[in-house]
């Protein structure tokens, strides 16, 4: 079923939105500086690529301890993250959840992009694990 939702989810918008994980992972990277944010981007946007059968949750929460990204160090990269890139990817994935949400097939992608959308604002500190 997984599989099936996967395609179908890179036809509504599952792909662009990859796409523009990837173009923020790779403007991070060339910046030398924003290496760790390119690994969160890349990470999340082979997420996003294939994001049924998986999920995001926090690191602190799936391994039980708190690291460098979960703690005062993440919260600052985080913001950092969303003046650089979080609000304009967020952006795109709230405006393809509203073209898939006016369709009734479409509405599971439309919550999966809104999903996304949060991971977006805040993805430092987040792990993708199977769901």
């Amino acid at each position: 079923m997984a599989l099936l939702l996967n395609l179908l989810w890179i036809l509504f918008g599952g792909f662009w939105m990859a796409v523009g994980w990837t173009i923020a992972g790779v403007i991070m990277a060339v910046t030398i500086v924003g290496l760790p944010w390119a690994k969160a981007a890349f990470t999340i946007a082979a997420y996003t690529l294939l994001p049924f059968g998986q999920k995001a949750v926090s690191r602190e929460q799936y391994f039980g301890r708190e690291d460098v990204g979960t703690g005062p160090l993440g919260l600052l990269g985080n913001i950092v993250w969303f003046v650089l890139a979080g609000w304009w990817l967020a952006l795109g994935h709230l405006v393809t959840a509203v073209l898939c949400a006016v369709t009734i097939v479409g509405i599971p992608f439309a919550w999966a992009h809104l999903k996304l959308a949060g991971i977006a604002l805040w993805p430092i500190g987040k792990v993708i694990v199977p769901a």
